[in-house]
């Protein structure tokens, strides 16, 4: 792995539950944002998802059952969006919907309907419950009716300061989630019908079209035009970006920072994603300095900075309703943006950090070859939270060699040699006699052998182990 990899990899947490989220329309999406540092992705599959017209969108059951399996391997939480409101007639397919991946170990569930929330709480008991912003929580006594209702999270409406998230989280003992970068909506999110009236695409249903982003003139009761000249997109908002409030966000409770990103890139993912991987871990530096104190502001590197607006740029950046109720620099008011050369030196690096090369795994390695004994290569994971080892052996037993032995080191190299796997070994322990030969197929044979042990090790401990489902289907 490279200086950067390491550097950013697993910094220590201001507690159990902070997080960094990011989105995962698809498979490329998901090992982006591994790459780049997140401790959990949120992805929908082809039904009951807000990214409906999402061309990237991870559609085939088969590949969201593999990008839960990449993330679980690397430590990553995957939460499966759910996040529409359903139609009844739609309920009843939502339990044969959900099965394969709740069987497979998602980790948990986005919702934004009522009647799917006490659905996936009597169908699947042990499925964590996540309320989307679109349920619009704006207050502790909403938190608190979902938290009865079986939530163990909400996420904020984005329209929330400080202040008000610090008062859910004082009043409510439920874990927070908060947007942290990327689309503001001009209405409470979940709560605009302007789509689905001009165009017939409600937004509840995933079908946004996104017509605040169009530009409009705006009116007096006397038909007259209010405002400047060339600010026509009144209702388009720029896009929000806390990267200085982040220590300050974790001081109000919030647990998972969440990238917003809908039908957005892999290049995208990455680049957001590492810049705010860098400032997270930074927050949490601070927030634990700080003891009962509210941290400060953090400094944003203008480097950084420009990484985000080399990546994607709505007119600028605003922080929100964090510090302030509204606002007219949050709009992005221009006629039209300039037309931009990105640069490539920026976006290039991104993509060969993040894209064209995939976060290796580190496991320790112990092999054994005693004479008359069968061969055995132990592998043990470390990573992330989780410890567990695989044993496995030949068929046959270790021989004295007739001709050339087979050295310690050629040993070490061979069971090294994991090939397309997401591992590489970090630590490799040889006890093996003198003389000895071993056919380097067997060798071969035994290193595949342990790698899938331990990948399946892997994956039955992160998965939960949430047994079957049960209630309504």
């Amino acid at each position: 792995m490279s200086s950067r990899q390491s550097m950013r990899s697993l910094s220590v947490k201001a507690n159990n539950y902070t997080e960094l989220l990011s989105p995962a329309g698809s498979m490329e999406c998901v090992r982006a944002a591994v790459n780049a540092g997140a401790d959990a992705v949120y992805m929908g599959g082809k039904r009951f998802g807000a990214r409906a017209y999402a061309e990237s969108a991870v559609s085939e059951e088969d590949e969201l059952l593999s990008a839960i399996d990449y993330c679980h391997l690397h430590g990553v939480k995957v939460y499966m969006t759910v996040n529409t409101l359903l139609k009844d007639r739609e309920l009843s397919e939502l339990y044969d919907y959900m099965l394969p991946y709740v069987e497979r170990g998602v980790d948990a569930a986005i919702v934004q309907d009522m009647g799917v929330l006490e659905f996936i709480r009597e169908s699947f008991p042990r499925l964590p419950i996540h309320a989307s912003t679109q349920m619009t929580v704006t207050g502790h006594y909403f938190a608190g009716l979902l938290k009865d209702m079986g939530a163990v999270r909400v996420v904020t409406a984005r329209e929330l300061s400080l202040e008000e998230i610090k008062t859910i989280k004082d009043r409510v003992d439920i874990e927070i989630e908060a947007f942290v970068h990327g689309a503001l909506c001009y209405a409470y999110s979940g709560q605009c019908l302007m789509s689905s009236v001009i165009g017939g695409r409600s937004g509840n249903r995933g079908r946004c079209a996104g017509p605040c982003r169009l530009p409009y003139d705006v009116l007096d009761d006397r038909m007259r035009s209010i405002g400047k000249s060339g600010e026509r997109y009144v209702l388009s908002l720029k896009d929000l970006n806390t990267l200085p409030y982040l220590a300050k966000m974790l001081y109000s409770g919030v647990c998972s920072m969440k990238i917003e990103g809908r039908v957005k890139s892999p290049l995208y993912v990455a680049g957001v994603t590492s810049v705010y991987r860098k400032y997270l871990d930074l927050a949490i530096k601070l927030f634990n300095e700080a003891g009962d104190s509210e941290p400060g502001l953090i400094p944003v590197e203008p480097e950084d900075m420009r990484i985000l607006s080399e990546i994607y740029d709505r007119g600028g950046y605003t922080a929100g309703y964090l510090t302030e109720h509204n606002g007219r620099d949050m709009a992005a008011l221009f006629e039209k943006p300039e037309k931009r050369f990105p640069d490539e030196e920026i976006i290039g690096r991104i993509r060969r950090e993040y894209l064209e090369t995939d976060r290796k795994i580190p496991l320790f390695a112990k092999l054994t070859a005693k004479k008359g004994e069968r061969l055995s290569l132990k592998l043990k994971y470390d990573y992330r939270g989780l410890s567990c080892e695989e044993t496995v052996f030949s068929d046959t037993t270790v021989e004295s060699a007739i001709n050339r032995a087979i050295s310690r080191d050629e040993l070490s190299e061979r069971i090294s040699k994991l090939g397309n796997t997401c591992f590489y070994l970090e630590d490799t322990e040889i006890d093996a006699d003198d003389d000895i030969f071993i056919p380097v197929k067997q060798i071969n044979e035994i290193r595949r052998a342990a790698a899938d042990a331990i990948t399946g090790k892997i994956l039955e401990s992160r998965s939960g182990n949430r047994g079957t489902a049960q209630g309504l289907h």
